[in-house]
């Protein structure tokens, strides 16, 4: 299946059905009088999270989506049905984004660009939570409505009232509780391999990651989700690489787990080049819990790994740097160990945004 992670879509609500002009004509019923009904209500345009999804690739195909219109009122006084809902369903970690709009003041003098910004409409982190986005226009009023004391026989009638439509933006961001950052040839591909049953991408040149990958963890009786991103290079903020924009398919994890190629000629400096990264993407990724593994420790000999190990300690200010090697297994386990507390650990604003105990009810 083809991965894709952001996606812009059309989206219509219906019309309200109008109402009917209708008079009651019946053998030995003097003056029937008006009997036209309403008409229905248009339907809603909903939105519903829903389990094994984890791509946009349907809407690469479909882009426009809109629901059905109310019916038209009938004689009789039979009012119109209303028009169905339509349903889409979005993986779960979908954000819904309104069009870009030009903010005034903004523009450059040299080459006339603009900033632009946009509006969260909706955010789905449940599995079955359901929005309705747009409401259906409601049904318009026949004429039986209109009947008044001096206005006996009416002839006007309602045409219905409009839906709502709009171009929006659907942004997913996959739900990990661990997430995987490095430059590339890291090896967080081979490591992912090692520990979940990913069949992730692995070869000896760069970016062989061209799009995130979840693996589920077995570990000590517990499961977590452990996200692979595309590698990082110096500049990804600014488009450099692959760029910083799979960046946010780790901002909901609760721990990031920071790889480094032992091997390469520079360990620390790479370390500082991803840290940098992460501070300029935003969205709080420098400030989440961290841990530093430095990887392919098979390759080099321990004095040398421990030296390494040293000088990272003192550059990321972390109590142990874990030596592992993805494609042997050794040390993993240790590291998987220190996952493990820190997924127990309320996440920051987790505690503050805790729904209070409900208190009894008293008249004082």
């Amino acid at each position: 299946m083809h991965f894709l992670d952001q996606a812009k879509i059309y989206i219509k609500s219906g019309w309200g059905g109008p109402g009917a002009v209708s008079f009651r004509r019946e053998k030995y019923v003097e003056y029937g009088g008006p009997d036209g009904g309403n008409g229905g209500k248009g339907g809603d345009i909903i939105f519903e999270a829903v389990a094994g999804l984890n791509t946009l690739i349907d809407f690469r195909y479909t882009q426009h989506f809109k629901a059905q219109r109310g019916q038209p009122g009938m004689g009789k006084n039979r009012y119109g049905a209303g028009g169905d809902d339509l349903v889409i369903k979005v993986p779960v970690g979908t954000q819904i984004l309104s069009d870009p709009t030009p903010i005034e003041g903004t523009e450059d003098d040299e080459d006339g660009s603009m900033e632009y910004e946009q509006e969260l409409l909706a955010d789905f982190t449940e599995v079955g939570q359901r929005i309705t986005l747009l409401r259906g226009g409601d049904g318009g009023r026949g004429n039986l409505s209109y009947k008044t004391s001096t206005n006996r026989a009416p002839r006007q009638h309602g045409t219905g009232w409009p839906g709502q439509e709009m171009w929006v933006w659907l942004r997913l961001k996959l739900l990990a509780d661990v997430g995987l950052v490095g430059m590339p040839n890291a090896g967080k591909s081979t490591l992912i391999n090692q520990v979940t049953n990913t069949k992730a991408k692995v070869g000896a040149y760069a970016f062989t990651t061209t799009k995130p990958q979840l693996g589920v963890v077995l570990h000590r009786d517990r499961e977590f989700v452990l996200a692979d991103i595309p590698g990082l290079i110096e500049g990804a903020a600014e488009g450099a690489g692959i760029g910083d924009r799979f960046l946010g398919h780790i901002e909901r994890c609760r721990v990031l787990l920071h790889l480094i190629d032992a091997t390469g000629d520079d360990p620390v400096d790479a370390f500082r080049i991803v840290t940098d990264e992460l501070a300029a993407y935003g969205g709080g990724l420098d400030e989440k819990p961290q841990l530093v593994a430095l990887n392919k420790g098979d390759l080099l000999g321990q004095e040398l790994m421990e030296d390494i190990a040293s000088q990272l300690r003192e550059e990321a200010g972390v109590e142990d740097v874990f030596i592992i090697s993805g494609a042997t297994g050794e040390g993993v386990g240790a590291l998987l160990d220190a996952v493990l507390p820190m997924l127990d650990t309320p996440a920051q604003g987790e505690e503050e945004d805790a729904p209070e105990a409900e208190k009894p009810w008293s008249p004082i």
